[in-house]
């Protein structure tokens, strides 16, 4: 059978073209989804920013944004889910996605109404000759202008999480 032939009868079997459509789709979600990755150094040591970024009593302290965090862990856990209420009463529900403790990562995917932003967390050591101890990063997968918007909040939050300043 030639390509054609197949081609066509792929066409009898999806006349209204959704196949194609769900494609079409999927290749403007990447166009209006976007990814970015953010981090910050600073001269916490490691094993601190770790406790803070998992231990969602820390987050109203270096995360400015967020005033608080209804969560029933002391740490993250995967599958668990709590919610987080932000600046202007703003309130989001959040699910823990994975952890690793020996890779010091973590990912959790947030929802306000339609809304949702998967974020991955990690901490690793600085770059070798930089003066600083420790960088904590976060990749974030949103629509481009919730990336946009909230990236630089996410920063400044960052730097609050690897400094010593914070209490």
């Amino acid at each position: 059978m030639s390509l054609k032939y197949l081609t066509g009868l792929s066409y009898l079997f999806d006349p209204l073209g959704i196949q194609r459509h769900w494609r079409e789709t999927e290749k403007m979600s990447s166009v209006l989804h976007g990814e970015l990755r953010l981090s910050a150094s600073g001269p916490l040591p490691v094993e601190d920013v770790w406790e803070r970024y998992t231990q969602p009593v820390w987050w109203p302290r270096w995360a400015p944004h967020l005033r608080e965090v209804d969560y029933p862990e002391p740490t993250v856990v995967p599958g668990t889910t709590g919610r987080v209420k932000g600046v202007g009463g703003v309130v989001a529900t959040f699910r823990i996605e994975a952890v690793d403790e020996a890779a010091r990562t973590w990912s959790w995917s947030v929802r306000f109404g339609p809304l949702r932003v998967h974020f991955e967390h990690g901490v690793n050591m600085a770059a070798p000759g930089s003066d600083q101890v420790s960088e904590a990063w976060l990749v974030m997968r949103a629509p481009w202008p919730v990336v946009l918007g909230y990236a630089p909040v996410a920063r400044f939050s960052l730097s609050r999480l690897v400094s010593p300043k914070v209490s």
